[in-house]
């Protein structure tokens, strides 16, 4: 028996996909309670852990680009969570900072991951797992494949 690998239902492209739509769903509501997306949520826990981040280190850490980032920060800023001000070191690097309010959405946000764990009916460690594998099919995605080095 042989495999119809141009089936939709055998790509784990696809898999990923929809998948990855529906976890920003079930996202959606929670952040709603804080007035954020999802897309403002990831930029948050980078800051949480890097505050004072350059928009160059967002986009290492998220896989965006400053074309992205810059407007997120932007509005971000509107709504009173960060501020964006130049490198004191590097003009050409801005840095965005939390302010108090963006620091204290941190202990409102808190209570996000374990919802969501509960509602994949999912433990700690089964999610540890899953990242795990997901972290490593990253990897190889962004690394350089045999054809690449050698054309």
């Amino acid at each position: 028996m042989t495999t119809d690998y141009l089936k939709l239902d055998v790509q784990v492209c696809f898999a990923l996909h929809a998948t990855t739509r529906a976890m920003v769903q079930a996202y959606e509501p929670l952040l709603a309670e804080l007035g954020i997306t999802y897309t403002q949520y990831l930029v948050l826990l980078v800051l949480w852990e890097e505050d004072g981040a350059s928009i160059g280190r967002l986009g290492e850490r998220l896989f965006l680009d400053s074309g992205t980032l810059t407007p997120l920060a932007k509005r971000l800023e509107t709504y009173g969570l960060v501020r964006r001000q130049r490198s004191a070191t590097d003009e050409r690097r801005v840095e965005v900072w939390l302010t108090p309010e963006g620091k204290a959405l941190k202990r409102k946000a808190r209570h996000i991951p374990e919802k969501l764990l509960c509602r994949f009916d999912m433990s700690p460690a089964e999610a540890a797992k899953l990242r795990t594998q997901l972290v490593s099919l990253l990897q190889k995605l962004h690394s350089p494949t045999e054809q690449e080095t050698h054309p």
